[in-house]
């Protein structure tokens, strides 16, 4: 008998840099979520920030290089491994497994999708400046341009429904992490469960507060 797809030595492989490059991403989020919050101590922090962190390109540019990598990986692996499953789940029923499957695990490769054209849109919209500014120059004055950014409701409303969904995808995601690093056993699967539902909640609340506060009107 042949092994299943998920327990030969490939597919654990793919695990394994599937796991590990998900925690550079889930580590990049909270850092990227910290620095964001600095909006809710006016424009000198944020402008500040911002600013130091073009004054140190070398360091910036090496992040990005990582953060680059761990996506490319991270995606890649993720279709592969979606193949697979696929695969091993049309060669016998999986009915049993879908009732088990949780919201998070079964909108995996959908969240994933919509994640990737929200960073596509978001380095398009406050990297480049190309998108849904309308035309506006803000120069190093992030503080405006996030505000002006976030004051379209169409734009604040998709970055609140990417931030719900990246939430989801980092519950299931880190919950796995555990998993494949063999952290995590009957006795700690609840409450390491419960570490990961926290983490996405906490990331995906404070991005979502910014948006949030821009259209309400606190932060303007």
């Amino acid at each position: 008998m042949s092994a299943c797809s998920c327990c030969r030595p490939a597919s654990i492989g793919k695990k394994i840099v599937m796991a590990l490059s998900g925690l550079v991403l889930a580590g990049f989020v909270l850092g990227h979520m910290s620095g964001n919050l600095l909006m809710f101590k006016g424009p000198e922090a944020i402008n500040a920030y911002a600013a130091w962190l073009h004054a140190n390109p070398g360091m910036l540019w090496g992040a990005r290089v990582v953060l680059i990598l761990s996506t490319v990986a991270h995606i890649w692996t993720g279709v592969l491994l979606t193949l697979e499953n696929r695969a091993a789940r049309a060669g016998g029923p999986a009915v049993e497994a879908t009732r088990r499957a949780t919201l998070s695990s079964r909108t995996m490769p959908y969240s994933g999708v919509v994640i990737l054209a929200f960073l596509v849109f978001h380095l398009l919209h406050y990297t480049f400046r190309t998108v849904a500014l309308g035309g506006q120059e803000f120069g190093d004055k992030v503080y405006e341009m996030v505000v002006a950014g976030f004051s379209q409701p169409a734009v604040a409303g998709f970055y609140i429904i990417s931030m719900i969904l990246l939430c989801l995808h980092l519950s299931h995601g880190i919950s796995s992490v555990f998993q494949t690093l063999g952290l995590r056993n009957e006795r700690w699967r609840g409450r390491l469960d419960a570490v990961a539902t926290a983490y996405g909640w906490l990331i995906a609340l404070g991005f979502i507060s910014i948006p949030l506060a821009v259209l309400l009107g606190c932060i303007k």
